[in-house]
């Protein structure tokens, strides 16, 4: 199995040493480099952090808007996409997922209700789910439900074509053991 990492941000984060803790290699994606029909990046995973589309935290959403049928073409072909909160009022901060999503931004501690049946609720291994800190919820949303707060969705997996995308509000670093599995699979994909 092949881990590896791009993490899409304007700058380094301490988000990446971690993700390199977790035994995952991880590069730094620029938003420049996202928008760029030249970059051809080969990853397993693309992340993007809490905040992407609040201008005050990064200028990273025009280039995913600009960039959303190599996103798509990414999943398609087998990438797995672990994207967090929007951290902004905008209703259209998620319209470069190839799926529907709408986000209601409220920042809190939460208790939440967790489907353990699926593999991505290990992404809160270690967290008490009685006191998460989330940044919202969806109001709409394609896929499946692995986590919520009240009947609010705050984690939902969907697959599409031969990869998997994870969404979710939940405000703290995944687990070290679902980065490692979330991040490993036989090949890499083009980006």
């Amino acid at each position: 199995m092949i881990s590896s990492a791009g993490l899409l941000w304007d700058s380094k984060l301490l988000f990446s040493r971690y993700i390199e803790e977790s035994g995952v290699p991880c590069e730094l994606v620029t938003p420049h480099m996202v928008a760029a029909p030249f970059f051809r990046g080969r990853f397993v995973t693309l992340i993007i952090p809490t905040g992407f589309a609040n201008p005050g935290y990064s200028c990273l959403l025009p280039a995913l808007k600009a960039s959303s049928s190599r996103i798509r073409r990414f999943v398609s072909l087998g990438g797995h996409l672990l994207v967090f909160g929007a951290s902004s009022e905008r209703e259209d901060a998620y319209d470069w997922l190839p799926q529907q999503i709408r986000y209601h931004h409220n920042y809190g501690c939460r208790h939440l209700e967790i489907d353990t049946s699926h593999y991505a609720s290990s992404l809160l291994e270690g967290y008490d789910t009685r006191a998460v800190e989330c940044d919202g919820y969806f109001t709409e949303y394609e896929g499946r439900i692995v986590a919520s707060s009240c009947g609010n969705p705050v984690m939902i997996v969907q697959n599409i074509g031969r990869g998997e995308i994870v969404v979710t509000t939940v405000h703290e670093y995944p687990s070290k053991v679902f980065l490692k599995t979330f991040c490993s699979a036989p090949e890499e994909t083009l980006f």
